[in-house]
């Protein structure tokens, strides 16, 4: 990935971010890396659910859904670094949780898919 997407990826994450915020989520981590991956955004919702969530945006939609960018490889790199999330905030553990993606495409309003997929 050249340095053009990623800062596009990156302002999309902050603009999702954002967006949480005024949906009256509460993020508290952007970006936590670990081994082989990491997680765009980590929130929690008004029922204080942990959320673990995957940005995906795309100019438009020319290759396909941007969803469909979220393959089995790629959610179990994100299930490695919730686990390792946890690891090192044990404090969330007791919190439900959950594996949402938001995509966007353009400047549209995101869409948000709620429990993704299945980890826990």
């Amino acid at each position: 990935m050249g340095w053009w997407q990623k800062r596009q990826g990156h302002q999309a994450e902050k603009s999702v971010a954002q967006w949480l915020t005024q949906q009256g989520i509460k993020v508290i981590a952007q970006n936590f890396h670990c081994k082989g991956g990491e997680l765009d955004l980590v929130a929690l919702d008004t029922a204080q659910t942990l959320l673990f969530i995957e940005v995906k945006h795309s100019q438009n939609l020319r290759h396909g859904n941007p969803i469909e960018r979220i393959t089995p490889q790629k959610q179990q790199r994100l299930i490695r670094c919730a686990q390792y999330f946890l690891l090192k905030h044990p404090n969330y553990h007791n919190h439900p949780m959950r594996f949402d993606a938001i995509t966007q495409v353009g400047s549209e309003t995101p869409q948000w898919l709620k429990n993704a997929f299945q980890a826990f």
